[in-house]
């Protein structure tokens, strides 16, 4: 009991501290549309992570290794099945966030454009998750459809980088 006791203030700081830092480090305070945006890119920043070693490998850049491929195409697999629609609210685009966000407006107003493409990223990551592990040249043949369905979604909804 005694443990408990002298760690419950550690464990209120840290819990508290890391509101804080939260929300400092991401500005979102109360406003859920930058809530928003910040969750959909901390989920392409997840996906990315998780994309990233797969593509690397397909180029040779990364060695093979089947149980890391079928991990990571499994990851991205689970990713598409949350419900993340909150994420995208309107009003959440670069119009109105232009230094947080490069969504642009017609995310909101393309249907069912959008929703066709986000069928085609789920497509791409099932056949990636189902031969990922079983060889380069298997993983190679599907990569594409990913880095396509990346991309499709890409040119059309989002703004140019500046750099």
């Amino acid at each position: 009991m005694k443990k408990f006791i002298g760690i419950t203030p550690l464990i209120l700081a840290f819990c508290f501290s890391s509101v804080v830092v939260d929300h400092e480090a991401h500005g979102a305070g109360d406003d859920p549309l930058l809530k928003a945006v910040k969750a959909r890119q901390a989920d392409m920043t997840l996906r990315s992570f998780n994309a990233g070693p797969l593509f690397g490998m397909a180029k040779g850049d990364i060695e093979y290794d089947a149980e890391l491929a079928a991990t990571l195409a499994n990851n991205l697999l689970i990713l598409t099945t949350a419900k993340n629609g909150r994420m995208w609210p309107e009003g959440s685009d670069n119009e109105t966030y232009p230094d947080d966000t490069r969504a642009l407006p017609e995310i909101w107003t393309t249907y069912p454009d959008i929703e066709d493409k986000g069928k085609a990223y789920v497509e791409a990551v099932t056949a990636l998750a189902e031969v990922a592990g079983t060889g380069l040249g298997e993983l190679r043949s599907v990569i594409g459809d990913v880095g396509q369905s990346c991309k499709g979604c890409h040119d059309d909804f989002r703004a140019e980088e500046d750099y």
